[in-house]
């Protein structure tokens, strides 16, 4: 592990970054295209005065704050499973971080009574530019994982399902949403030609309950991605649809455990989260390349926060 200088009065500041990738599953095999762009960042760390980004002679992307500030990366891989997601994530957000036992003695510690500042996941996406994603989705997970399970079943009020079972629900005649209301919460319509039928919901239910069907990113995306184009990084766009996957789910999952141990009035400490969508390696971006997007959003997303602690302070 490198060593790393930090100043304990004050001219220096640490910003502490984790990277995630997935493992293999499928086509991606033995290894997903998202990890192999995020582990040459593992154990990193970059300064955020250095090497700025210039184009035909004009500085466009560069740290502004007055602070020296240092940015160490970790990264880590996360198994394309449901139950390891949840297992996985909630942890990364406690204060100090909770990690694997397998792989915890290979990061950088924490101070007890921080988190990291800034968890950015990556995920792999059919062929074409990368996906910046704006948000995640509590609901609507069908698909089944590496290993062939199911996301949770989200379970309805009891009074619900008591009142009406599910077979006779359902006729040619009824609005779908009209029959999925009396349904309640915990089953969704599927229509197969002229007939309807209901499926169990599945996502995030026992312990999510106060976090709305879509979260957010408090990061700017839009500028974001403005910023990176500039900056000689044009396959990028942004995402509204993370794609109810094991991306998507753990993207719902980080930034529910954001909020969760976030503090409203202390929005310099809490933890920023997002995540980006990369392509299969060489369709068409090399995994060199993808690896130089994510440092530069790295640093672009830590420059913003080195502001907002200037601002604080």
């Amino acid at each position: 592990m490198p060593a790393l200088s930090t100043n304990s009065g004050g001219e220096e500041g640490v910003f502490n970054v984790l990277l995630t990738g997935f493992g293999p599953f499928q086509n991606h095999k033995p290894e997903n295209p998202s990890w192999l762009a995020v582990k040459p960042l593992h154990n990193v760390v970059i300064p955020l005065d250095s090497d700025p980004v210039v184009i035909d002679g004009q500085v466009v992307m560069r740290a502004t704050s007055s602070k020296q500030w240092l940015v160490k990366i970790s990264a880590l891989q996360i198994p394309v499973e449901y139950e390891a997601v949840m297992d996985t994530v909630p942890k990364l957000h406690l204060r100090p971080p909770v990690l694997p036992d397998e792989v915890k003695d290979d990061f950088y510690p924490l101070p007890p009574d921080k988190g990291y500042d800034f968890i950015f996941h990556v995920g792999v996406a059919g062929r074409g530019p990368l996906r910046m994603e704006k948000l995640g989705h509590k609901l609507g997970y069908h698909m089944k994982d590496a290993v062939g399970r199911m996301a949770p079943i989200i379970k309805g009020p009891p009074s619900e399902f008591g009142r009406r079972g599910i077979e006779d629900t359902v006729s040619v005649g009824e609005q779908p949403l009209q029959v999925g209301e009396r349904l309640g919460l915990g089953f969704e319509m599927e229509s197969a030609g002229d007939s309807y039928s209901a499926r169990p919901n599945r996502g995030f239910g026992v312990g999510y309950e106060k976090f709305s069907d879509e979260i957010y990113t408090d990061i700017d995306v839009s500028r974001l991605v403005y910023d990176l184009r500039n900056s000689g990084i044009e396959q990028i766009y942004s995402s509204m649809d993370a794609g109810h996957y094991i991306c998507d789910f753990t993207y719902y999952c980080s930034l529910a455990e954001s909020k969760r141990n976030g503090k409203p009035y202390e929005k310099d400490r809490n933890t920023q989260v997002l995540f980006v969508h990369c392509p299969p390696v060489g369709q068409p971006l090399t995994t060199e390349e993808v690896t130089e997007a994510i440092r530069r959003i790295v640093f672009w997303v830590c420059s913003e926060l080195a502001e907002i602690h200037d601002l604080a302070a």
